[in-house]
């Protein structure tokens, strides 16, 4: 049998759909199901104007911040720390024993690991000129994990 491989870069949602089908059927093969569930912390204002948030994930045990982001009229203020708390009281009470997340931004490093996240892995150049860092928390404190 003869395969062709193709590259795309608008996929459609068919497509997309099979291939996380497959990988989630795998995946729930090898390991148990991933419970993934959707994590949104979000921010508003008095007019219910969005001003800063999180959206992310667990599954297997682990909270994945995969955005955070806070408004300019917000920033100075703790926010960030705060709403990163809420997400990891949500996900301790989903059940997770840790926390991951990334980022290349320098100021964001240092607020990540004021809340307890530790690095684990780096990636130069990601983007070019800066470093992507990987770190991760437990979000059981008597508990060891990779994270500590």
């Amino acid at each position: 049998m003869n395969h062709t491989i193709t590259i795309l870069d608008e996929p459609s949602s068919d497509e997309l759909a099979i291939i996380g089908e497959h990988l989630t059927a795998f995946n729930t093969e090898d390991v148990g199901p991933a419970e993934k569930q959707a994590l949104i912390v979000a921010v508003r204002d008095e007019s219910e104007q969005l001003r800063a948030g999180i959206s992310g994930y667990t599954a297997w045990g682990w909270l994945y911040i995969q955005w955070l982001w806070v408004d300019d009229s917000l920033r100075g203020q703790n926010m960030a720390s705060r709403m990163m708390q809420a997400a990891e009281d949500e996900a301790a009470k989903r059940g997770c024993h840790g926390a991951y997340i990334d980022t290349f931004n320098p100021t964001a490093l240092k607020v990540y690991q004021r809340q307890g996240y530790k690095p684990f892995g780096e990636l130069p150049d990601f983007p070019r000129g800066r470093t992507r860092t990987f770190l991760a928390k437990s979000l059981h404190p008597h508990r060891v994990t990779g994270a500590d």
